[in-house]
């Protein structure tokens, strides 16, 4: 015979167990997972690996990311096709960004020097924006004094984001930088998502104010500025940040930028082109599902069923 007694019959204080609480957490069962759709294949593009042939046609020349071989032409990375009259390049799927005169990108001060700030820009070389290629306060127009120098830190310090245009590159590949406009300069109040390079399509502008109450920086280097709209801005008489940009955030403009991000990642895990249209269409597919949920693998390919079609 087995005698059970309680911790109450022992005379001893009874014992209180306490379980973790348990987070929400969403299973799918494999069967019931969506499918990818055969429309993310886009076939008028040829997709290589290294060493793939490209053509055996001895017209062409060959291009970046391809060699030679027995007459034959093949790829030396991965990545897509493109020919541009009788030259075959193959455009990498991921690698660091190439800066163009011109292009936009968006960058993070990671060192102050002489007259010049280091930028990381994602490309393989830190970029360099130089204090003669900044404006100076009021908009004046002059040379840059010794005092402007010891004002460096104040203006943009190591951690910063800016935006700014690539002016010329130097011989070693390294990109020169300028803001000489107001509509470049330090980024608060918002966010910054990376993505590859190769997915942000060339516009004419990249600098967009959505419809839905954001503004949106598509920097060609692959890092896209996320922040609720500024107001019209005066040039600066001072140094000092202007009160604009010391706004707090509402709940509203964060709830709009967390989506914005996620439809980026979204559209960025499919490997589908960004720019303001295709962004736009994601995020309208989006309102029918909560922040949280934008990167479920099946919610990810609903919302980006439209922006495929574009």
């Amino acid at each position: 015979m087995i005698l059970t007694l309680s911790p109450v019959q022992l005379g001893l204080p009874p014992c209180v167990v306490s379980f973790p609480r348990i987070m929400e957490t969403d299973i799918v069962i494999e069967s019931f997972r969506p499918k990818p759709s055969v429309a993310v294949v886009d076939h008028r593009y040829q997709v290589v690996t290294p060493g793939d042939v490209i053509t055996t046609d001895t017209g062409f020349m060959r291009g970046h990311g391809t060699y030679v071989e027995d007459d034959v032409i093949k790829s030396s990375v991965a990545g897509v096709v493109e020919r541009v009259n009788r030259l075959i390049c193959v455009r990498p799927l991921r690698t660091r960004y190439n800066g163009d005169i011109g292009d936009v990108v968006v960058g993070r001060i990671k060192e102050i020097g002489q007259k010049r700030w280091k930028v990381d820009t994602f490309s393989r070389l830190d970029s360099i924006l130089m204090l003669s290629s900044v404006n100076l306060p009021g908009g004046v127009l002059r040379r840059k004094s010794a005092e402007d120098e010891l004002m460096m830190r104040e203006y943009f310090a190591e951690g910063d984001l800016i935006s700014a245009e690539v002016q010329s590159l130097f011989s070693d590949g390294s990109l020169s930088l300028h803001t000489r406009s107001l509509k470049y300069g330090k980024l608060t109040r918002g966010c910054m998502v990376t993505v590859p390079p190769v997915l942000v399509k060339r516009r004419k502008t990249h600098f967009h104010t959505l419809p839905c109450g954001a503004s949106v920086i598509l920097g060609n280097n692959g890092y896209i500025w996320i922040g609720p709209i500024a107001p019209e801005e005066q040039p600066m008489e001072t140094w000092e940040e202007p009160e604009s940009k010391k706004q707090p955030v509402t709940r509203e403009e964060r709830e709009t930028i967390a989506r914005l991000r996620n439809c980026i990642i979204a559209l960025s895990d499919r490997s589908m082109s960004l720019y303001d249209t295709s962004i736009l269409y994601t995020y309208d597919a989006s309102l029918n599902y909560p922040v949280k949920d934008l990167l479920k693998p099946d919610v990810v390919e609903e919302i980006t069923r439209h922006a495929r079609d574009l």
